[in-house]
C-alpha cells in the first residue's frame, strides 16, 4: 500500500530539535517587548533574506497582516480593497481594523488580484490594497504599484504563501510598503505558528514594534493601540534553522513542480501552473485547474485522487465574498466576482513539497491523467 502523500508537510530534523533545546536550556523563553535574541537575530536574517530594512516578528500570519494594516492607520470608515479568492485572514485582518474589505476580481492565470479590476472598486474612502501571492507565485504588482503611488494608497502584501518567491528581481513582501509572511506548520518554511511584516520605511517599523507589545514604545509606557502579537524565543530559533534551509527546500519544490508539469504538459483538459515572466514561483502548492468543469465534477477527481492516497486539496472552495459572515454584513452576492468564482468551482491543489519523492510525482501523473481520461 503506497504511503499517504500529504499536501504538505514541515521539514524537521535534529537541527531544529537541538535549536529548540539551547533555547529551554538558556533560560530565555520569551522577551516582554518581543525583542529576545533569538528573535532579533531572526528578523536580522529574514530582513537580509528579503531585501530590506526590516522585519518585525509576530506570532502568526494573521498577526502579521492586522499589524501591518494597523500601522498603516487603517481604521473604521476606510476600505481596503483585496481579492475574495484567499483565505478568509486577508479579510479578517482588515474587519478587525473596524474597516471594509472591498473585493476585485483575479486574473484568471495567476488566481491573484486583477489590477483592472482595482479601478472599479477604488473610492474616496480606499486606504490599502492588499495583494495575496496566491499558491507561491507573486501578484503582477507593477500596475497595482502605480495605481496606489498616483493616489496615495498603502500596499500590504499578503505573501504567506511566497517565501523565496520573485518578481522583477525582487523577492515577494520586498515590493509594497509591507510585506506579511505565515509560518504556520504547512509553509514553505515554519516555526509551529508565527509570522513576519517586513518593509523597508522606518516609521511602519517603530510603529509595528509598539503594536506586536501592546502599544508600548518602551516597557509600561503605551503610546497606541497594540496587541500580544510577540513571536517566542523557541518560535524564532527555529525560524533560524528553516530560514538557513529554506534554498534547499525550494530548489526542490521547483524540482518537483518541473517534473509534474512536464508529466502532465499532455493533458488537454488541465491548465498547468507557471512561473511569472521574470520572476520565480515558490511552489507552496501546485494548482491546476479542470476546464470546463463544474463544482462536482471536480470535486469527484479529488474524491478518487484522496482514495489513491493522494492528499490533493481544494483551496478555496468559497471565496470569501460568499461566506455567510461577509454575505450578511456587507450585503455580498453571488455573480459579483465571476473570475473568483469560476475559479473556486475549477481549481485543485497536488503536494510539490520537498518530501515528495520522484516516483510520488509520477504516481500522481499518471493517476491524474487516468482519471481525466
Amino acid at each position: 500500500m503506497r504511503d499517504y502523500i500529504r499536501i504538505n508537510q514541515p521539514c524537521i530534523d535534529k537541527e531544529e530539535l537541538r535549536a529548540v533545546e539551547e533555547v529551554l536550556l538558556s533560560g530565555i523563553l520569551t522577551d516582554k517587548n518581543g525583542m529576545g535574541p533569538r528573535v532579533m537575530e531572526f528578523e536580522r536574517a529574514f530582513a537580509k533574506f528579503i531585501g530590506v530594512k526590516h522585519a518585525i516578528a509576530v506570532s502568526s500570519g494573521t498577526a502579521a497582516l492586522h499589524a501591518a494594516l494597523l500601522a498603516a492607520g487603517v481604521r473604521e470608515g476606510d476600505e481596503v480593497v483585496l481579492p475574495s479568492f484567499t483565505f478568509s485572514a486577508t479579510a479578517e485582518a482588515v474587519v478587525l481594523c473596524g474597516a471594509k474589505p472591498v473585493f476585485a476580481d483575479i486574473d484568471p492565470e495567476t488566481f491573484s488580484i486583477n489590477a483592472d479590476t482595482i479601478g472599479r472598486v477604488l473610492s474616496s474612502k480606499t486606504k490599502a490594497i492588499i495583494p495575496v501571492h496566491l499558491y507561491g507565485r507573486p501578484a503582477d504588482m507593477a500596475p497595482i504599484l502605480e495605481i496606489a503611488r498616483e493616489r496615495g494608497i498603502v500596499v500590504i502584501e499578503d505573501a504567506a504563501q511566497a517565501h523565496g518567491a520573485s518578481l522583477g528581481g525582487k523577492m515577494a513582501g520586498g515590493m509594497g510598503d509591507m510585506g506579511c509572511f505565515s509560518f504556520y506548520g504547512a509553509k514553505n518554511m515554519t516555526t509551529g505558528e508565527g509570522g513576519m511584516v517586513t518593509t523597508s520605511d522606518d516609521d511602519y517599523a517603530e510603529a509595528l514594534r509598539a503594536i506586536r507589545t501592546h502599544g508600548e514604545s518602551r516597557p509600561y509606557w503605551t503610546v497606541r493601540l497594540g496587541h500580544n502579537y510577540r513571536m517566542t524565543e523557541i518560535a524564532a530559533a527555529i525560524g533560524l534553522v528553516q530560514l538557513q534551509k529554506l534554498p534547499r527546500m525550494l530548489e526542490r519544490r521547483r524540482e518537483n513542480a518541473a517534473r509534474l508539469s512536464e508529466a502532465l504538459s499532455m493533458i488537454g483538459k488541465l491548465s498547468i501552473p507557471r512561473d511569472p515572466e521574470g520572476g520565480s514561483n515558490s511552489w507552496y502548492v501546485y494548482t491546476v485547474r479542470l476546464i470546463g468543469a463544474n463544482a462536482g465534477r471536480r470535486n469527484k477527481v479529488v474524491e478518487k485522487l484522496r482514495s489513491k492516497n493522494i492528499d490533493a486539496q481544494v483551496y478555496y472552495e468559497t471565496p470569501v465574498h460568499l461566506q455567510p459572515f461577509y454575505m450578511e454584513r456587507f450585503d455580498l452576492r453571488a455573480g459579483m466576482l465571476p473570475e473568483t468564482e469560476k475559479a473556486s468551482r475549477q481549481v485543485f491543489s497536488l503536494p510539490v513539497h520537498p518530501m515528495v519523492e520522484p516516483d510520488d510525482i509520477e504516481y500522481m501523473a499518471n493517476t491524474l491523467r487516468k482519471l481525466i481520461r
